[in-house]
Parts: structure tokens; C-alpha cells; sequence
């Protein structure tokens, strides 16, 4: 004798909801997602009559100087003597790299000048010097 079921159980999924959780989830996480700027050491940055603006940020590397001499590169303070080191490691994995010098109108020439000097030790010649639009 055989027995036949009544009632047949469906093993498929349904995913008739599935569009709406995708899309609120894409909600969620672009609403949480927090973009970090660099905002470095607080620096009162000349002004200047011409300015060119920087193609991209992509191959930049932001060295922040203060008056208090301090030194930051990509938001880490670091010493002087170490500028070398870090910018020779930063250039060697991206050739094209630009460095973009913020330094505060009150800081030394000897800083800035020292600066140079391990810039030029790490063979990362493509300086650029960040200024404010002068205002008319």
C-alpha cells in the first residue's frame, strides 16, 4: 500500500524581500560611513597672490610644520630626523608622490630649511608649498 502526502513542503527560499534588504543596508552603511580628512596640525598658512591647485589627492603626502616646530606627516607626529626614513619608504612605493609642505607663517626657516634637506635625503623632490587665495 502506498501513501501519498497530502500536503507538499516547498524547500525553496523566498526572495521576494531580498532587493529591500540590499537597499537598506546600502542606506545604513553609506549614512555611518565617516570620510576622514586630513586635518593635521592647526597652522596659519600663507597667503599668496597666484595659487595652482593640485591635479589630485591621490599621490600626495601632507607634511605639516608648526611654529612650535612640530612635525606631522599624514596626521602622526614624527621628528625631524625621521622625515627621511618615512618619506623615502612613502616614495618608493609611489613613485609619482608629491609633497605637499603646510607650514605656519610664524614657523623658522631653519625647521623649514632642515626639512629640505631630509626631503632631498629621501630623493623626494616633488615639493609643493600650500598657501590661502589672497582676497582683494
Amino acid at each position: 500500500m502506498n501513501f501519498s502526502r497530502k500536503t507538499k513542503i516547498s524547500s525553496e527560499i523566498p526572495t521576494s524581500s531580498m532587493p529591500d534588504i540590499i537597499f537598506m543596508l546600502l542606506i545604513f552603511f553609506m549614512v555611518t560611513t565617516v570620510l576622514r580628512e586630513y586635518s593635521g596640525l592647526p597652522v596659519n598658512i600663507p597667503k599668496a597672490e597666484k595659487i595652482e591647485k593640485l591635479k589630485g589627492k591621490r599621490h600626495t603626502a601632507h607634511i605639516w610644520i608648526s611654529k612650535e616646530g612640530l612635525v606631522s606627516i599624514n596626521d602622526r607626529l614624527f621628528a625631524i630626523q625621521d622625515v627621511a626614513k618615512i618619506m623615502y619608504e612613502k616614495r618608493v612605493s609611489d613613485p609619482q608622490l608629491i609633497v605637499s609642505l603646510k607650514a605656519d607663517e610664524e614657523a623658522k626657516m631653519e625647521l623649514i630649511s632642515s626639512i629640505h634637506e631630509e626631503l632631498r635625503e629621501a630623493d623626494a623632490l616633488k615639493l609643493n608649498y600650500s598657501t590661502k587665495t589672497l582676497v582683494r
